[in-house]
């Protein structure tokens, strides 16, 4: 069965039981306070990848997660004259996950987890992408988000939501010159920028919950993504779910509302908990 993130592992079968155990007692595996816990956080931007325009690195327990933007002048999308674009890719380091990845393109599961975090950032109302138009129907602002997995122990979707969206936080846009007819004279990188027109108050966040057995977990770690029987990501902004996606497994009507209702209490403390770390970033979050 296929997860979002990876082909399942093994996990020996005395591990399993034991981890069974532990989470019908509410205990987590990696000792974190329970199962409606995510582990700790991370975030350092600005610097992080210095040939980018922004730049973020995360760890959430020891998933750890690096995102770059670049910014290009592209012709606007027919549909779209008035508006710039946004495209995420990601790839997985063979390094970040030895036994799955191998070197490469990325795979689908890589294309998959991009996708998740292009949909829950689109759909948030987070960026005006008008304010990413030079000249409407010839130019406009196109955003690259590269995001790049150094070392994979679960939920790189959540992981790579905070990490694509905080590099945005970071990226400033270069000046651009034009002619009186619309033509770009000249991009000045090199002087005074603007940050990107973005609502805080939309700030998307996914949440991750797994299924093993009769209990939901958030925030896995690897070998819970590898004994869970499903997962469902629930992408939010501003208290307001702007995404859903079902990866794997059944779930019940109950089960699915709960998952709902609880991603949007999830998402409050984890803005929150962003947004703080963003007002004082580290500065010795290494790679």
């Amino acid at each position: 069965m296929l997860s979002v993130t990876q082909e399942k592992g093994v996990v020996p079968k005395l591990k399993q039981e034991v981890m069974k155990k532990m989470i019908e007692q509410g205990v987590r595996i990696d000792n974190r306070g329970g199962l409606n816990d995510y582990r700790a956080l991370s975030i350092r931007v600005g610097g992080v990848v210095k040939t980018a325009d922004g730049s973020s690195l995360v760890s959430l327990g020891n998933t750890k997660v690096m995102a770059g933007v670049k910014v290009e002048i592209g012709k606007p999308f027919e549909d779209t004259p008035d508006e710039g674009a946004l495209i995420v890719n990601l790839e997985i380091a063979p390094t970040a996950s030895p036994p799955d990845v191998e070197p490469g393109p990325p795979d689908e599961n890589a294309i998959e987890v991009a996708r998740v975090v292009d949909r829950a950032i689109r759909h948030s109302g987070f960026l005006n992408f008008k304010s990413l138009s030079i000249v409407t129907g010839k130019h406009a602002w196109f955003l690259w988000v590269d995001v790049y997995v150094l070392n994979h122990d679960g939920n790189l979707v959540d992981a790579s939501t905070i990490a694509a969206v905080t590099a945005l936080m970071n990226t400033a846009l270069p000046k651009v010159e034009l002619d009186p007819a619309g033509n770009i004279l000249r991009i000045d990188r090199g002087g005074s920028r603007s940050p990107l027109s973005l609502n805080m108050d939309k700030l998307p966040l996914t949440i991750t919950h797994v299924k093993i057995g009769n209990f939901l977990l958030v925030d896995p770690i690897r070998e819970e993504e590898d004994l869970s029987d499903g997962a469902y990501i629930t992408g939010v902004a501003g208290g307001s779910i702007v995404s859903i996606q079902k990866v794997t497994g059944a779930f019940t009507k109950d089960e699915v509302n709960y998952m709902v209702s609880n991603s949007i209490n999830q998402y409050v403390k984890l803005r929150e908990s962003v947004i703080n770390i963003m007002k004082n970033p580290p500065t010795d979050l290494q790679l």
